[in-house]
Parts: C-alpha cells; sequence; structure tokens
C-alpha cells in the first residue's frame, strides 16, 4: 500500500521526530511504500494567499504551486499524520497544508445544495501519532480539537467507512524513557496492522 506520512516537528531531535523515523520505518517494514513528507524539512508554507483564497471554490484554477502536494495526496491509498499538540491545537504549518490542500475538488465536492461529499474515498485508511504536553483528563476536558478532527472531521474527506488510527501520547512533561519506550511499541504494534 502506498501511504502518504506527514510530519510536523521543527526539531529533529525531539520525541515527535523519533516517532516520525519510527512510524516510517515499521511500515516500510511492513511492506508499504511510503512517501516520507517532513513539511519543515521541505519547507512547506503554510499561509494561504489572497488569489489562492479568492480561487478556493474554482476547482480548474492554477493549483502550481501545491500541485506537487496534490499529487501526493491522489497517489496515496493511506494517510498518516504524526505532530504534537500545541496549545490544543496542530502545529501551524500542518493547519496550513489541511487548508491549502483539503479543498474543492481535491478533498471534497460540493453540490449545487451545497451539500458535500468526500474525494479522499480511495484513501483505505488514516490516522495520527501525537503528543500532548496536557494529560488526558485535560485534553478531553479542553474538548480535544485534534483527535475530533481526525475521528470526525476527516470523515468529510475520506468517507465513514475509512478506519482511523488515533494515538497519542500525553503528558510529556512527565513522561519517563520507559513510558515512551511503551508508547513507541504501541505505535509499532498499530501500524503493523495496517
Amino acid at each position: 500500500m502506498r501511504i502518504l506520512v506527514v510530519s510536523a516537528h521543527p526539531v529533529e531531535t525531539s520525541f515527535v521526530a523519533s516517532l516520525h523515523h519510527h512510524s516510517v520505518s515499521v511500515l516500510r517494514r511492513a511492506g508499504h511504500d511510503v512517501d516520507d513528507c517532513d513539511l519543515y524539512a521541505e519547507g512547506f508554507d503554510p499561509v494561504m494567499r489572497r488569489a489562492e483564497r479568492l480561487a478556493y471554490h474554482d476547482v480548474a484554477s492554477d493549483r502550481a504551486e501545491i500541485d506537487g502536494y496534490l499529487g501526493r495526496i491522489r497517489d496515496a491509498q493511506a494517510l498518516l499524520f504524526v505532530h504534537p499538540v500545541w496549545n490544543f491545537g496542530m502545529p501551524a504549518i500542518l493547519k496550513g497544508f489541511l487548508d491549502r490542500l483539503f479543498v474543492p475538488g481535491v478533498a471534497f465536492a460540493i453540490d449545487e445544495s451545497g451539500r458535500l461529499a468526500p474525494k479522499l474515498d480511495h484513501l483505505v485508511r488514516y490516522g495520527a501519532v501525537c503528543t500532548y504536553g496536557a494529560s488526558s483528563l485535560v485534553a478531553t476536558l479542553m474538548g480535544n480539537p485534534p483527535k475530533r478532527f481526525m475521528q470526525r472531521g476527516m470523515r468529510g474527506y475520506v468517507g465513514r467507512a475509512c478506519p482511523c488510527s488515533y494515538l497519542a501520547c500525553h503528558d510529556m512533561n512527565r513522561t519517563t524513557p520507559e513510558s515512551r519506550a511503551v508508547f513507541i511499541r504501541k505505535v509499532e504494534a498499530e501500524l503493523t496492522r495496517w
């Protein structure tokens, strides 16, 4: 299976970076064709410009600046996002990736009545591996927007039947090498089933 792994962390020595590299390694060992997209390393520009927003609903508009990324999404059979959760949200670079690439004609279609239909229905699964500074309880009390987006919001792009894996390591400020190793084994076990 061809899997697009989208990573979003600016520090190559971070735990998220190690999760990213480990995830790619596990998927490759399982025989998958992995397209490894490190947004920071690739210098992805998350800023949607005025002209881009004005042309947002024009499916035939020129999207040359992001065409390569659009092709990578279209070629993928599965998507995995690896990122930290900062201030109860995704890093800005990942949010910009979604805002700029998950557009009409690519991620969804809009009919005359305004109803949305998924266009990433070629994906057979998707998921996220992420870290939180907050505990699971605090993230839940705050509404856990990243988890809600992955488990609910993405359904508008991939369809209701597409399986989602959401793996989160909470309370990073209090983790130990042992608890991190346990989480890495959890990630490996889940991704091995992909």
